[in-house]
């Protein structure tokens, strides 16, 4: 079987089948036609900016899919952060990637998305480890989209092992509940000394101390059980158990260092946000957030023609003519006309991705994520969290 999970392949999406049907439909039209008409469209979200700042990525993706068409793309670089306005401009004629607008407004959408609440979970905790647990409420096909996301945001690493094989970055993560329950209640120290001395040495010594008991006991046994050897407990307490779960870890907190074991540090995690872990994270030494990355909204984007054979144009409601997005010395987001002089101390933000077909940027995580992290405390974005 081929396609085993009824995943749309590659090939549909370069070749524009991974579309809407009207687009098909508009395809057909202007070439019964005879119209082909030379365009210039924008990726926008808000129009104007609105004091609420997102991450943009998926750039890299929306590359791949121009290559070998006969268009330019500008865009805002991987990981920057944008408050209104277009993030990226395409010219070309139309019909060379009428029908890509779906599976472009895709690329970019869901992944802005994950990384802007990941960058929301990484400022939250600045000082702390934060790790991304989300793969698994997302289809595994995309799984791998989550993680770079997390990992552009700041995080610092991610549990799910065949996407750290398409990023070339090794997955984290130490045992599951299923663990514990394979050896049963009362033997928690004969699994945490099992996985002690299965493992490979480079894997942290992270017991998971909640299972059958409260987790001052079990984190207790388990420094008990395996002495220096230990780096830190895991409370993955369901939140309706939790009842105060600061004072819960604080409690933790205060057992293990009157018993000496003060570098054994406590990681939290299970439905975790922003909010919980500022609650959190002077107490704390790492997190792993899930839902609040996966469950968070897709910007909102959309494809419009704003220029036709060099003329302005527009639906009612958008604005029409070619624009340029700028960073105000104040870190502010400006949107103008292209042809309109530059604000004053204001540098563009639109970059060359394509040129007549060809990829004319490259492409670098690291980077990419230093960009993110600088560029929201230059606009301020942690400051702007509750």
């Amino acid at each position: 079987m081929s396609n085993p999970f009824g995943t749309i392949p590659d090939e549909a999406i370069l070749e524009g089948t991974a579309t809407d049907a009207y687009f098909d439909r508009t395809r057909t039209t202007l070439e019964y036609a005879g119209k082909n008409p030379h365009v210039v469209a924008e990726v926008t979200a808000d129009q104007f900016p609105t004091g609420s700042f997102d991450v943009v990525t998926g750039v890299k993706d929306v590359a791949t899919l121009f290559e070998g068409r006969a268009v330019d793309v500008d865009a805002l670089p991987d990981g920057h952060l944008f408050d209104g306005g277009p993030v990226m401009r395409i010219e070309g004629p139309y019909l060379e990637f009428a029908e890509l607008e779906t599976s472009l407004l895709g690329f970019l959408s869901q992944p802005s998305g994950f990384a802007t609440a990941a960058l929301e979970s990484r400022l939250a905790a600045p000082e702390s480890t934060v790790l991304s647990f989300g793969a698994r409420h997302v289809h595994p096909s995309i799984a791998a989209t989550v993680e770079r996301a997390a990992l552009l945001a700041g995080l610092d690493g991610f549990s799910h092992v065949a996407a750290g094989e398409i990023l070339g970055r090794e997955a984290g993560g130490t045992m599951p509940h299923a663990l514990m329950f394979c050896f049963g209640e009362r033997n928690q120290a004969e699994a945490w000394e099992a996985f002690d001395e299965a493992v490979p040495e480079d894997v942290p010594r992270i017991a998971l101390t909640d299972t059958f008991w409260d987790e001052k006991s079990e984190s207790l046994l388990a420094a008990e059980t395996l002495g220096d050897d230990l780096d830190g407990v895991r409370i993955d307490t369901t939140s309706s158990r939790r009842g105060d779960f600061r004072h819960i870890i604080r409690e933790v907190r205060w057992e293990l260092d009157a018993r000496g074991y003060e570098d054994v540090d406590i990681f939290c995690s299970g439905g975790l946000g922003p909010d919980s872990m500022r609650e959190l994270r002077d107490l704390a030494d790492g997190f792993g957030v899930g839902s609040h990355i996966t469950s968070a909204d897709s910007v909102d984007f959309s494809l419009d023609i704003v220029e036709i054979e060099g003329k302005p144009i527009s639906k009612r409601g958008k604005l029409s003519g070619v624009k340029e997005v700028y960073r105000t010395a104040d870190g502010g987001h400006h949107v103008a006309l292209a042809d309109r002089d530059a604000p004053a101390d204001a540098t563009p933000l639109f970059e060359p991705l394509v040129r007549d077909g060809e990829l004319v940027r490259e492409f670098d995580l690291d980077e990419a994520s230093e960009r993110c992290l600088a560029d929201a405390e230059a606009v301020g974005f942690a400051d702007a969290e509750p």
